[in-house]
């Protein structure tokens, strides 16, 4: 059933897309987010004769991957005969937190929440656990030990797979070197991008302590390369100007680490207008966005992590379920549900407060090159090859 569920979510994600968007413009920053905010029938999913409530709040239409999380999440849930409440909050934490409010006033049995600020929603996660509606923290982990469980991907692991492709590619424990190499980490709100930035750090920095990679900027603390709110126009300025004071007289880029896609389209058209070099520079990402899969294909982005956000909505589904029923949800979830997919149960790695480990599925990602492009991504029916031999986001 799994199985089923996973390949028809890839042929509802075009009509989901196209109804997000249809109500609001995810590239119009003036026109804010749109919130679904009265509970939508999904079906009869019922303890006690009443259909049950799933709020899910997303950050942000302005991202596309924000938008595939939501329209699965709220595909699954509609599809197991739940209710459903999706807000997306425009990026603000502010807006989110009154997001979250309101679905606690409208008595949502339980909340799937995407966090803007992994430290700024303490006030609405007290009140969830006043209320005694359980929380799972979907993709970042939310600061405070009413969390009741995290579901997302092995974090370190996506910056650890970008260090070594950077490694491999660079070919570094056998090259002479020294190579130059720059770093974009993620926004410091998001939980999420410490892991990412750790993750690939680790694999890097015993060549950045060798002399082997050189990073002529100097800039190699998480602070001095963090990205607000994953901005694509942020990462554009800084590697402007870090190509400006370090490049401009002829020193070669080797690579540039960036942590995700939206990043990395700013540090790509950076490169693309402003480095006089000649050479094709290693560039990674994560996410799969279509726009990076494009440059994927046209050899300007070199990787992207991509993670099945059909597979996360799969877990949260199931864990859910189970929570809502009164089931034990740990490591025995997995081998009961039967996916198809690789997912961990940890309980030791996401201290959400001192002394609190917030229990954890996590899902491993996977690394998509042009060359594996239409294995990883278009076999599994996650995306399609458009007419213009492109890919095209039918799913997550």
């Amino acid at each position: 059933m799994k199985k089923f569920l996973a390949a028809i979510l890839a042929v509802c994600m075009c009509l989901s897309l196209v109804a997000c968007t249809s109500a609001s413009d995810p590239g119009n920053s003036t026109g804010g987010d749109q919130n679904t905010n009265q509970p939508a029938t999904g079906g009869d999913t019922q303890t006690g004769g009443e259909t049950k409530t799933v709020g899910i709040a997303m950050p942000t239409m302005a991202l596309e991957r924000w938008n595939r999380d939501g329209a699965y999440l709220d595909e699954q849930f509609k599809a197991a005969g739940y209710n459903t409440i999706v807000t997306y909050s425009d990026n603000k934490n502010e807006q989110q937190v009154n997001d979250i409010q309101n679905m606690l006033s409208q008595g949502v049995d339980l909340l799937i929440i995407a966090a803007i600020d992994g430290n700024g929603l303490n006030t609405v996660m007290n009140d969830a656990g006043a209320a005694g509606v359980p929380v799972i923290a979907y993709d970042r982990l939310i600061m405070n030990d009413n969390s009741s469980y995290y579901v997302s991907f092995d974090n370190y692991t996506v910056g650890k797979l970008q260090g070594e492709f950077v490694r491999d590619a660079l070919d570094l424990d056998n090259a002479a070197g020294p190579f130059n190499m720059e770093f974009t980490a993620g926004d410091p709100a998001d939980n999420n991008a410490g892991y990412f930035f750790n993750g690939a750090m680790d694999v890097i920095k015993p060549y950045i302590d060798s002399g082997k990679v050189v990073v002529p900027s100097g800039q190699t603390a998480f602070d001095a390369v963090a990205t607000d709110q994953w901005q694509t126009d942020v990462a554009l300025d800084r590697a402007q100007n870090v190509l400006a004071s370090y490049y401009s007289g002829g020193t070669k880029l080797d690579a540039w680490l960036c942590s995700n896609d939206s990043t990395s389209l700013g540090v790509t058209q950076a490169i693309t207008q402003d480095y006089a070099g000649g050479n094709a520079v290693v560039i990674t990402g994560q996410d799969g966005d279509v726009a990076n899969l494009r440059n994927i294909k046209d050899g300007k982005q070199s990787m992207t992590v991509y993670k099945a956000v059909a597979n996360e909505a799969v877990v949260t589904l199931d864990l859910a379920k189970a929570i809502l029923e009164g089931k034990t949800a740990d490591a025995s979830l997995i081998s009961a549900s039967g996916w198809n997919f690789d997912c961990a149960f940890d309980t030791d790695s996401y201290e959400t407060t001192p002394g609190h480990k917030c229990p954890s599925f996590l899902l491993v990602p996977d690394v998509v090159t042009k060359d594996n492009m239409e294995e990883k991504l278009v076999t599994p029916g996650y995306y399609v090859v458009g007419a213009d031999g492109y890919l095209e986001a039918t799913n997550g």
